[in-house]
């Protein structure tokens, strides 16, 4: 099944949603065990440790008020002794209700019964005072010691239990700490690496026929008609190509049909064309008669016309060559300095009719390169020609030429009034005109440039043009030595 682009974005988003989601409940799980571990230890450990404490000295309290009592037999001492009893069993009684292990809740059974037995004792020995039958009784102290020395030691033990169980929870939190932060660490790059993954496999499924469509749209406008963009997913874009190639299929018909055009008319305007040449010279020579000088004017401007069609017809036709691979080469061994020379001297009558300064600036000798000499010369008069036809009187046109890196550069300079930067790269195409603004200057074909462009790429060499508004432009072409 082939998902459309939004499937595509959806399931890649629920997936990183669903990846994020599960990094950050484990680590919300882990943050809930940290906190329910560290509360344990505030609030049972710890008031473990107190309350042993205060049963500690609230023992020994009621040993001392004991020892008093039997001495001085004070009635107030044996109240307070009574008082940290209660105390004692207050603490005891708190502390069997936190006690969270089995060793813990014996020792505290054991401490009760310990208690308990040392409170009989005591009591005994109060009755035999108060009726007057105190007598040492050796055996009463050791016993008496015994249940104390006990408790003390069972306290003891329930301390160090208490001790054990916060040191081994801690151990255990570190353990679970280090083991959490190195999980959540793999996950997080597990997750970020998937993000990643299925980021750039959602966008380069989006991303990649569209890059297909860019490109045969840029083979289209350079005059590529290959009708051949396969494209099957997503299904959006498999329709965009069906058109595409159907649209690429029309066009190349359209262009067949102009290019057919332009060769068969080009063909046929010639033949008349030259016989209106031919006519027009033979009645300006009088071969047929007088005429008079009105009639001579109105024959020398069919002659101009007929000059400018046939140079029309000319360039119709060399385009069609360039595009059927029928325009045929003569490479030799040249200089191009006198094919400068003599292009500037055959515009030589132009420049002097529009007051331009045309100069040509040679920087040091120029090598010998393979060209064909007449398609030479055809590029540098559309070149110069269009340099001189758009500057404006008193204007200038340099040509320079030097040798660099095993290439020789030819630059056409002029004042004139420029090119927009937009259109840079398109006056090279087939019938494209730019026709700077307040211009009185004829149009042509606007195939002197395209013609230009052919030659010197055949060539094996670069052309291109640079130029502000305003500030005249610049056409410049590079061959190989």
């Amino acid at each position: 099944m082939r998902l459309t682009i939004f499937s595509r974005l959806m399931i890649g988003y629920i997936a990183i949603f669903i990846l994020m989601m599960g990094v950050a409940a484990y680590t919300i799980l882990k943050l809930h065990y940290f906190n329910k571990e560290m509360r344990h230890i505030l609030k049972v450990d710890t008031l473990l440790l107190e309350y042993e404490e205060r049963l500690t000295e609230s023992l020994l309290s009621q040993m001392r008020y004991e020892k008093k009592f039997f001495i001085t037999q004070d009635d107030a001492l044996f109240g307070q002794f009574l008082s940290a009893k209660e105390e004692f069993e207050g603490y005891l009684g708190k502390l069997d209700s936190l006690a969270d292990t089995t060793p813990k809740k014996d020792l505290i059974k054991r401490i009760k019964k310990d208690f308990e037995q040392y409170h009989l004792l005591i009591s005994e020995k109060v009755k035999r005072v108060k009726t007057k039958q105190h007598t040492v009784d050796r055996q009463y102290e050791e016993e008496k010691d015994q249940k104390v020395n006990a408790i003390i030691e069972e306290l003891e033990h329930l301390e160090a239990y208490s001790h054990e169980g916060i040191r081994q929870k801690m151990k255990t939190l570190e353990e679970t700490g280090q083991s959490t932060r190195k999980l959540t660490i793999i996950l997080s790059t597990i997750a970020v690496l998937l993000f990643i993954a299925i980021s750039f496999f959602t966008t380069r499924s989006i991303t990649r026929p569209l890059s297909l469509v860019m490109g045969k749209t840029n083979e289209i406008s350079g005059g590529v008609f290959q009708c051949d963009l396969n494209i099957s997913s997503p299904p959006e874009m498999s329709e965009v190509a069906r058109a595409f190639n159907s649209m690429c299929d029309k066009l190349k018909v359209v262009d067949k049909m102009k290019s057919d055009f332009l060769s068969m008319m080009s063909h046929e305007l010639r033949t008349p064309l030259t016989s209106i040449k031919e006519g027009t010279a033979l009645l300006r020579e009088e071969v047929a008669g007088p005429i008079t000088e009105k009639q001579k004017r109105l024959l020398t401007i069919i002659t101009e016309e007929s000059n400018r069609l046939i140079d029309q017809v000319n360039s119709l036709l060399d385009v069609s060559k360039m595009e059927s691979g029928m325009m045929t080469f003569h490479f030799e061994q040249r200089s191009l300095i006198p094919l400068i020379e003599m292009v500037i001297l055959e515009i030589g009558p132009i420049v002097e009719a529009k007051k331009i300064s045309l100069e040509a600036k040679i920087n040091g000798p120029l090598p010998e390169i393979p060209i064909d000499r007449e398609k030479i010369l055809q590029a540098l008069r559309n070149l110069i020609g269009n340099a001189v036809k758009f500057t404006p009187e008193e204007g200038q046109v340099i040509v320079t030429a030097r040798s660099i890196d095993r290439e020789v550069e030819i630059s056409v300079t002029d004042t004139g009034p420029g090119i927009p930067r937009a259109s840079l790269t398109t006056i090279f195409d087939k019938f494209q005109q730019i026709a700077p603004a307040g211009s009185t200057q004829e149009r042509g074909t606007g195939l002197g440039l395209a013609i230009a462009k052919y030659i010197i790429t055949y060539h094996g060499g670069k052309i291109w043009a640079e130029s502000e508004l305003g500030r005249g432009s610049t056409f410049t072409f590079v061959l190989p030595v």
